[in-house]
């Protein structure tokens, strides 16, 4: 049984890629900053599946550091998804720095103060898939989201580098990029009228759909995908 690890395990498609890698056979490691954690974890163990709950700041190094020498006392992480981001939204002559800096600290230092820790463990097995939630935004650009895009598109840079430095370890490193995501935010901020507009395919993706292609990517079957961004946003983009 691999062991997996998702960020920002308490949203809705952070909650969804948790409970189709345990559908898929994994121990996951739920991981957020908040109590809502062990809910997924329950909803896991409660379908036959096995998980755990695991709170820190990825912002924090030391934190993280402290962390994740607990579960990998346990044994390595062979599958990490990188889910975990915010939004602070403004336009750029509004934006305050704190604005861009706190966006770009949880989407790019966290993804390297959780992602460098489990690298050797993963490497010593010659296994493993690391994939990186991004955005459509990331690809089209968005107004008011300078920092959410920088912080998203970079992540798509980091990974196609590691995917080079560990390929050779039977090691895959993917980005994945949704669209529209329906979720109690997104239904607020996008109603029908609206998405027809947007998105070709004229509906909110669903988190489930995002958990899917995950978890393929997560696959023995995906083996030979590295390096890549996959998007799936109705035909946005």
């Amino acid at each position: 049984m691999s062991r997996a690890l998702v960020t920002g395990g308490s949203g809705a498609i952070g909650r969804a890629i948790a409970r189709a890698l345990a559908a898929e056979g994994h121990h996951v490691y739920v991981h957020g900053r908040s109590g809502r954690t062990s809910e997924v974890a329950g909803e896991i163990q409660a379908a036959g599946g096995t998980a755990e709950a695991v709170c820190f700041d990825i912002t924090d190094a030391a934190q993280t550091a402290a962390a994740l020498a607990g579960v990998l006392a346990a044994g390595p992480i062979q599958i990490l998804i990188n889910n975990a981001g915010i939004h602070d939204d403004a336009v750029m002559p509004g934006m305050r720095p704190e604005q861009w800096a706190s966006v770009i600290d949880v989407s790019l230092n966290g993804f390297f103060n959780v992602t460098q820790p489990l690298l050797l463990p993963m490497i010593r097995t010659r296994w493993g898939r690391i994939i990186n939630i991004s955005s459509v935004t990331a690809v089209m650009g968005n107004r008011g989201q300078a920092n959410y895009a920088a912080a998203k598109a970079g992540l798509h840079g980091a990974a196609r580098s590691l995917s080079l430095e560990v390929a050779s370890r039977g090691i895959t490193v993917n980005t994945v990029a949704p669209g529209i995501i329906a979720s109690p935010a997104t239904d607020t901020l996008f109603p029908k009228e609206a998405l027809v507009k947007m998105v070709p395919m004229q509906r909110a993706g669903q988190p489930e759909e995002v958990a899917d292609l995950v978890a393929f990517l997560a696959s023995k079957r995906a083996g030979y995908i590295s390096g890549q961004m996959i998007s799936i946003n109705g035909g946005m983009a």
